[in-house]
């Protein structure tokens, strides 16, 4: 099974990653944590990235689409991969196609923008200990200090409302089409088939859907 994941930030998507990695035995590929591991190994790769991060620019597409193709030649990716974090773009996705790696399923996971803002703009941490809390579905017991240590409580820039909800915007814009752009493909054996999961209800809830879902794909492509 060769998967994306797709939701806007907040939605669940690594929490879900990590259940279909776990159950389907295939591996999370996540754009980010590779970039981040070449330019910690000094591999030439990724020296050219370092390079190009530290003036400041976007990782080019190609370079990207490199990392993503040597890593599914890997063994472990024999019964398949889980993108994550890649493609964002019609253009990325397009690169994907074009290197001839092509996508079995896509499951995109629902959430209102409200009900993200909600999520993230209540979330609040204790820098020291790493200690989450939420305004309302994990309050402190005194509001604004950590439980443990009294001490004060910090929002990351990341959960602030403005970064929220352009987030948001950039998600819609951006990364939204790829559903339009997956489903218009012309060459029909190489289009993947697409699937939406409510990501309001439980995580439980929201695993077992997906779960339901990918067993359902394994039967049909079994049958074939």
């Amino acid at each position: 099974m060769r998967l994306m994941l797709l939701g806007c930030p907040g939605a669940g998507k690594g929490t879900q990653a990590l259940f279909i990695k776990d159950r389907y035995g295939i591996p999370q590929i996540s754009t980010g944590e590779m970039l981040r591991k070449a330019v910690q190994e000094g591999t030439p790769l990724g020296l050219k990235v370092k390079s190009i991060m530290e003036a400041g620019h976007l990782v080019p597409d190609d370079i990207i689409i490199d990392l993503v193709n040597e890593r599914i030649q890997q063994p472990d990716c024999k019964e398949g991969f889980l993108l994550d974090g890649f493609p964002r773009t019609i253009p990325q996705a397009q690169a994907l196609k074009k290197a001839n790696i092509a996508l079995d399923h896509i499951i995109e996971i629902v959430v209102p923008d409200e009900e993200i803002v909600k999520r993230m703009t209540g979330r609040w941490i204790h820098l020291a200990s790493g200690r989450v809390y939420h305004e309302v579905f994990h309050p402190p017991k005194i509001p604004g200090k950590d439980d443990v240590t009294s001490e004060p409580l910090v929002q990351r820039e990341d959960d602030k409302e403005e970064t929220v909800r352009h987030r948001l915007k950039v998600y819609h814009e951006q990364t939204k089409p790829l559903v339009d752009y997956y489903q218009t493909l012309s060459d029909r054996e190489k289009t993947p088939s697409y699937s939406q999961v409510s990501g309001s209800d439980t995580v439980e809830a929201v695993r077992d859907k997906i779960f339901s879902i990918l067993d359902n794909l394994n039967k049909v492509r079994s049958v074939r």
